[in-house]
C-alpha cells in the first residue's frame, strides 16, 4: 500500500496538480481575506473528474500553500493573510521596517517547511496514540484548555496588564454576539439576521490589522514623505545565515510540536497555536524584551506552529473523520466526493490513498518552499510601491475578502467598524492582540463551561486528570507571567528614572 500510494503521487500529472495547487494556495493565503478554505471551496468541483489520489493531493496542496502564504502580507504589510499568520506580524513587520524583509520572509518560509515536515512525521508515526488521547477530551478538558489558553493573555499584555485584560474582555464580548451555544437564543443581534452567526474571525482580523493600518497612514497623508527602500539589500539563499538557522532549530521544534498538539484538538486551529507558540517562545527566551521589536525568534515560533498545525489537524480527520476546523471540514467533503471514508477503517479500505496523502503533503511542502524562496525578491519589491498606491488596492482586496467570507455586504461594514475600533484602541495604547485570543477562545470556554455546569452534579472534576493538570498548568502560567510582567514594569520605571536623571 505504501509503494502504491507513493507511485500514485509521483506521476507527472499528479505532481503538476500539486504544484498548481500549492501556487494557487500561496496566492490565496497571501491576499488578506482569501483563505485556504476559500481556495479549496473554489477548486473542489475541479477535482470531481480526477482520480482519488490526484484530486485529494491537489486539495492538500491548496491547504499547505494557503496556510504558508499568509506570512507574505503579514511581514510586508502587517496584515495577516490568514488567521494562522497573526503572530507573524509581531516581529515580521518590524524586521521589514528595519530593512530585513528578505530575512523575515526567508525565516518564515524555511520554518514553515520545517514545521510542516514535523507535523507530517507525527501524523504518519503517532496517529493511533494521539487519536486515543484526543478522544479523552470532553467538556471538562476543553473548558480547562480554554482557561489555560486565555491565561496566555497575561503574558501578551506587556507591562500594562489592565489594558491587555480590557482588550481580551472586549474580544470575548464580541464573540458572544449571535445565537448562544446549546439553547440558540439570539444575543446582541438587535433584530438583525446578519448577526445571528456572530462576527466572523476573518472580518475582525481584516478590520484590526488592515483598516487600522490605513487609518494610521491617513494621519500623515498630507505630509511630504520620501518613499525609499533599501536597494542594496541583497538576499542570499534564504536571507539568513546557516549559523542563525541552526540556532533557531530548538525554537522551531518546540513551536511545531505545540502546533501539532493544538491541531489535534478540534475547533482550536492555527490562529490559537501560533499565539500560544509565540507566547511560550517569548516566556522561555533569554531576551523576551526583544520580542515585538523584530527578531527571528518570533517569526520562527509563529510559522513553525501554524504549519505544524496542518499535520495535527489531519490526524483526527483521517483516523476519526472529525474535522478540526473549516479547512479540514472542506477536505472531509473532498474525501467523501472521492469515495474515501475517513475513520478507523481508512487504512484497511483506502490505505493506498492515505499514503498518497502523506506523500502529497511532503511534495507540496517542497514546492511551497521552492516557490516562496524564488519569489522572495518579487515579494520584497512590494515595499518599493508607495503606500498611497498600495493601500487602496489592499482595501479593495480586503473588502472582497470580507464579502466573500459569507457573501454578505454587511461584513464590510463590520470590517470598517472593527478598523475604527482598533485605531482608537491603538491611540489609547491598548494592545489588540489579546482581543484576538479572547475572540477565538471565548466561545469554546463558554460552551464547555455551560456543559460542565450541567455535568457537575453527576460527574465530578476529580474524575478528569487531564482537567486537573491543565488547571494546575494555568495557575503556574499566571504566577510566572505576573512575576515577569512586574519585573518588566520595574525595569521600565527604572529606565524612565535614569532618563530623567540624565536630562
Amino acid at each position: 500500500m505504501i509503494l502504491e500510494g507513493i507511485q500514485a503521487v509521483l506521476q507527472p500529472m499528479t505532481i503538476l496538480l500539486i504544484a498548481i495547487g500549492t501556487a494557487v494556495g500561496i496566492i490565496f493565503g497571501s491576499i488578506p481575506g482569501l483563505t485556504a478554505t476559500m481556495a479549496i471551496v473554489m477548486f473542489l468541483p475541479v477535482t470531481y473528474s480526477m482520480a482519488a489520489s490526484q484530486g485529494i493531493s491537489m486539495l492538500v496542496a491548496l491547504y499547505i500553500g494557503g496556510i504558508s502564504g499568509g506570512l507574505i502580507s503579514a511581514i510586508l504589510l502587517n496584515i495577516p493573510g490568514t488567521p494562522s499568520s497573526v503572530a507573524t506580524c509581531f516581529d515580521g513587520k518590524p524586521m521589514a521596517d528595519k530593512g530585513q524583509a528578505g530575512k523575515a520572509l526567508g525565516t518564515g518560509v524555511v520554518f514553515s517547511f520545517f514545521g510542516t515536515l514535523i507535523g507530517i512525521a507525527i501524523l504518519v508515526v503517532l496517529t493511533p496514540v494521539l487519536c486515543d488521547f484526543a478522544l479523552k477530551f470532553q467538556a471538562y478538558e476543553y473548558c480547562a484548555l480554554a482557561i489555560f489558553s486565555l491565561s496566555m493573555v497575561i503574558a501578551l499584555t506587556g507591562h500594562d496588564m489592565p489594558k491587555g485584560l480590557i482588550s481580551a474582555v472586549i474580544g470575548a464580548l464580541l464573540a458572544t454576539v449571535g445565537l448562544a451555544p446549546i439553547d440558540s437564543k439570539p444575543r446582541f443581534t438587535f433584530g438583525m439576521f446578519q448577526l445571528n452567526n456572530g462576527f466572523a474571525l476573518l472580518v475582525l482580523l481584516i478590520g484590526l490589522f488592515a483598516i487600522s493600518e490605513v487609518m494610521k497612514y491617513a494621519e500623515d497623508v498630507r505630509k511630504e514623505i520620501k518613499y525609499t527602500v533599501n536597494e542594496d539589500a541583497k538576499i542570499k539563499g534564504a536571507g539568513f545565515s546557516l549559523k542563525e538557522g541552526i540556532a533557531q532549530i530548538p525554537n522551531g521544534i518546540v513551536s511545531a510540536l505545540i502546533g501539532v498538539a493544538i491541531g489535534i484538538l478540534p475547533g482550536i486551529g492555527g490562529g490559537v497555536s501560533c499565539m500560544i507558540s509565540y507566547t511560550v517562545s517569548k516566556n522561555t527566551s533569554k531576551h523576551p524584551e526583544l520580542y515585538g521589536t523584530g527578531i527571528m525568534d518570533g517569526v520562527v515560533a509563529s510559522e513553525a506552529a501554524n504549519n505544524g498545525t496542518i499535520g495535527g489537524a489531519m490526524i483526527p480527520l483521517l483516523a476519526l473523520g472529525i474535522p478540526g476546523d473549516a479547512v479540514t471540514a472542506m477536505l472531509l467533503g473532498g474525501l467523501q466526493v472521492h469515495n474515501v471514508a475517513p475513520g478507523p477503517l481508512i487504512y484497511v479500505k483506502n490505505g493506498a490513498v492515505v499514503y498518497a496523502i502523506f506523500c502529497a503533503m511532503v511534495v507540496s511542502a517542497i514546492f511551497m518552499m521552492i516557490f516562496m524562496l524564488l519569489g522572495m525578491r518579487a515579494f520584497v519589491s512590494v515595499l518599493k510601491v508607495p503606500k498611497n498606491y498600495l493601500l487602496p488596492v489592499v482595501i479593495v482586496l480586503c473588502g472582497i475578502g470580507a464579502i466573500g467570507n459569507a457573501n454578505m455586504v454587511f461584513d464590510t461594514y463590520c470590517m470598517v467598524a472593527f478598523g475604527l475600533m482598533s485605531y482608537l484602541l491603538i491611540k489609547s495604547k491598548v494592545p489588540t492582540v489579546p482581543m484576538i485570543l479572547g475572540f477565538i477562545l471565548g466561545p469554546t470556554f463558554e460552551e464547555n463551561l455551560r456543559r460542565v455546569s450541567q455535568l457537575a452534579s453527576s460527574d465530578k472534576f476529580f474524575n478528569h486528570p487531564i482537567f486537573m493538570v491543565l488547571i494546575a498548568a494555568t495557575v503556574l502560567v499566571v504566577i510566572f507571567s505576573v512575576r515577569s510582567n512586574i519585573r518588566e514594569a520595574k525595569k521600565a520605571e527604572l529606565a524612565a528614572e535614569d532618563a530623567e536623571k540624565s536630562v
